[in-house]
């Protein structure tokens, strides 16, 4: 998430910004898991906020807070793209990491948001 956010402000998000977030540099399945998470959510960026923008109300994305953005936008990543990560596992992680880098309010709504787009997501099915 944190990696999603910094791109999102601009930045390059290379080998050393990792490691300076993590505190640790990662390796084999942590790092390859990690890229493929940063790279499959800018490439899936548009298609990804279309979906969170249904799920968005008496919201607009320019309205959200940027960090819980990049919390919207790794969940539906891994919601939408990914079949190794349980839908419950990332609204989980998701409320959690709101915790961390939020405000209390926060973990509610993309609760909320990231529910209605697993109900979406199985509705498709």
């Amino acid at each position: 998430m944190q990696l999603v956010y910094e791109h999102m402000l601009g930045g390059k998000g290379g080998d050393q910004t990792l490691s300076d977030l993590l505190g640790f540099s990662p390796s084999g399945d942590d790092l390859s898991y990690l890229e493929s998470i940063v790279q499959g959510v800018r490439e899936n960026m548009p298609a990804i906020d279309q979906r969170i923008e249904k799920f968005l109300v008496n919201w607009s994305m320019d309205r959200l807070a940027r960090v819980d953005l990049a919390i919207l936008r790794v969940a539906a990543y891994e919601i939408i793209y990914r079949n190794d990560v349980p839908d419950a596992v990332a609204i989980d992680e998701a409320v959690e990491l709101s915790h961390t880098f939020s405000t209390d309010q926060a973990g509610g709504f993309i609760n909320g948001v990231l529910g209605n787009l697993v109900r979406e997501k199985a509705n498709e099915k």
